[in-house]
């Protein structure tokens, strides 16, 4: 057996550069690079495996490593999990930063490949730098984090672990039941390790999506379900992205006449004036989309996780009285809420379905009333985004005023980016996506900071596409530093921010759940005496070297967007938003209002929830 004797790290290295995968655009490579902030738990042993390897498999330094695992995740989301990156910190704090991530790609089922240093496997130098010791447990570390949060997990003390361990972790990168974020934590003494590794363990492999086909008999009973249905609803989730069931989807819905409804991760699969999309559903929804879900008298999902924003915590959705087919990959989401199972691939499992309800529709007038439900909501969305016509408490403009304004200035190409606070509830409702892939909003896990750097991740994947980031204050002030990775790496985006001076969404629900105004809005906020401070983001944002400016009103704003999408690099533009006013629409979610309190307005909110509560199956 012919072997190469190499570093455990560039035996790592060279297997990852080696892998392929077979895309729509053809061949390429799996990993699109390796984002990386060294220490001195990963400077010496990955530091020089991947200065080896730099010119196959690109190293990218970013400038906080939270934020390059959301750029890392937000890649492979915008690839629809073909493609991924890899992400490598030192131990301690740079390994600790990344637990979020890994819990946002868990939450939303999307592959990063984690490489944190970790403490010496042979302990000689116990305790070394920003090691915790843990008194009667001498193997755990602070990589442990991740284990709740990966897919797949090991810690590599021995240079010949990887043999068997890198082939398991891109098996669950890969997998579309399975998949999500795995970490091999890699003792830095193993790192630099050598070992004679077979060759052919570096021999250059090309990867396939793997497509299932539903089982035959759970495929009969879904048909047979469809047929009794006179008024079904189709609920497509991010996995009919993933599939690239796109257009399986649309040919389902017009040959049998089965309006659509999406889930945030779902969203824009249908064109959003096609006459069967009737847009967002749940909480954060289109009063077409929940007013159509609450008639029908069956829900067919696809591709979802069926999370409670988009059954309005099972009020509108996943109810005994009303038949649920989950048709979906990971036999964990098939048999959510008393579901009817159709294990398999969205693509595949559409086409067969379609297949067996040959001369099957919708009773007729379905679909005429789905169109006379989203004609409603298109005159709505019209009036609640116009330019003129501010009525809000402050006189500022809303944020579906904002979205209607960057929506104006937009191509059809445009890809829209956004994460956490009241911005993916507006969104979700009021953006009007044209094209696949021209949605991305990380709401899964709702983590705030994703913005930026999410917005970077995708330009990496989709650099012939316009990016634009909406974000709050309140999250920019979280992780912004991405900012300066943008303009360092060139990839030009535009960001808007919302300044509304605090977290003017958790501040509308505090008062919905009868709570004080208390702690969110900065108005609201313990200070010292010279009070809340006035932050100049544009100036923050030019010191990271992205041109910015602060606009004055909607019409400012449009002017700016169009100045943005010509320029050089980064843009960002800052404007002053109104925190009270959100879109009417949606649904009911459950937020456990206390039983006790002194505030009157508490005791009432605490009736109306328990009220709420018994449209709930149990």
């Amino acid at each position: 057996m012919t072997t190469i004797r190499l570093t455990m790290a560039q035996a790592l290295v060279r297997y990852l550069a080696a892998q392929k995968v077979q895309t729509s655009a053809g061949e390429q490579p799996l990993f699109e690079g390796v984002f990386a902030i060294f220490g001195h738990g990963n400077v010496a042993g990955m530091g020089e495996a991947l200065y080896q390897h730099r010119e196959t498999l690109p190293t990218f330094r970013a400038h906080n490593e939270q934020g390059m695992a959301h750029a890392a995740i937000a890649f492979a989301k915008a690839n629809n999990r073909r493609r991924m990156m890899a992400c490598t910190t030192s131990i301690g704090p740079g390994a600790t930063n990344m637990v979020t991530a890994a819990g946002l790609a868990h939450a939303n089922r999307l592959p990063v490949l984690l490489l944190p240093g970790d403490v010496f496997a042979n302990r000689t130098p116990d305790p070394v730098l920003q090691q915790v010791e843990h008194y009667g447990e001498p193997t755990l570390s602070v990589n442990d984090c991740f284990r709740p949060v990966s897919r797949y997990f090991d810690r590599i003390t021995r240079p010949e672990q990887i043999i068997t361990s890198l082939p398991a972790a891109l098996a669950t990168l890969l997998d579309p039941a399975d998949c999500g974020p795995a970490t091999l934590a890699l003792c830095q003494d193993v790192q630099a390790e050598a070992y004679d590794y077979p060759a052919d363990f570096f021999a250059p492999r090309v990867h396939h999506l793997r497509r299932q086909p539903a089982d035959p008999r759970e495929l009969d009973e879904a048909v047979a379900a469809l047929r009794r249905a006179r008024k079904p609803v189709l609920v497509a989730g991010g996995g009919v992205h993933y599939a690239e069931a796109v257009e399986a989807l649309r040919c389902f819905a017009e040959t049998h006449g089965v309006p659509v409804a999406e889930t945030q991760a779902g969203k824009g699969v249908m064109a959003w004036d096609h006459p069967l999309a009737l847009g967002g559903i749940g909480v954060t929804g289109t009063q077409a989309a929940n007013q159509m879900a609450r008639e029908a008298d069956l829900i067919l999902a696809v591709g979802t996780r069926l999370q409670d924003f988009t059954t309005a915590s099972r009020t509108l959705l996943g109810h005994p009285d009303k038949a649920l087919i989950q048709l979906n990959v990971a036999r964990f989401d098939a048999v959510k809420q008393g579901a009817q199972p159709l294990i398999a691939d969205a693509r595949l499992g559409l086409d067969a379905l379609s297949k067996g309800l040959s001369g099957w529709r919708s009773e007729p007038d379905w679909a005429r009333q789905a169109a006379t439900e989203t004609t409603q909501w298109h005159r709505f969305y019209n009036h609640v985004t116009a330019a003129d016509g501010i009525d809000s408490p402050t006189g500022l403009p809303s944020d579906a005023q904002v979205l209607g304004a960057i929506k104006r200035q937009a191509q059809p190409s445009d890809i829209i980016v956004c994460a956490a606070g009241g911005l993916p509830g507006e969104l979700h409702k009021l953006w009007r996506t044209d094209q696949p892939g021209g949605y991305h909003v990380e709401y899964g896990f709702s983590c705030m900071g994703y913005e930026i750097a999410g917005g970077l991740g995708v330009k990496m994947a989709q650099p012939q596409r316009e990016v634009t980031v909406v974000v709050g204050d309140g999250s920019y002030l979280m992780l912004n530093s991405e900012l300066a990775t943008s303009v360092m790496l060139g990839h030009r985006l535009t960001v808007v921010v919302l300044d509304n001076r605090g977290f003017g969404c958790i501040n509308r629900l505090q008062q919905a759940t009868g709570g004080a105004a208390f702690n969110n809005l900065w108005d609201d906020c313990l200070t010292g005496e010279q009070g809340a401070p006035a932050i100049d983001f544009a100036a923050h944002a030019r010191a990271l070297g992205a041109l910015a400016e602060q606009v004055d009103g909607l019409a400012g704003l449009e002017t700016a967007l169009q100045r943005a999408r010509r320029a050089d690099r980064t843009t960002v533009i800052c404007l002053s938003t109104d925190p009270f006013v959100s879109t009417e629409g949606g649904d009911w979610w459950d937020v456990a209002v206390p039983e006790v309190s002194e505030r009157a307005t508490v005791v009432s909110a605490h009736q109306q929830y328990r009220t709420a509560k018994q449209k709930q199956p149990y």
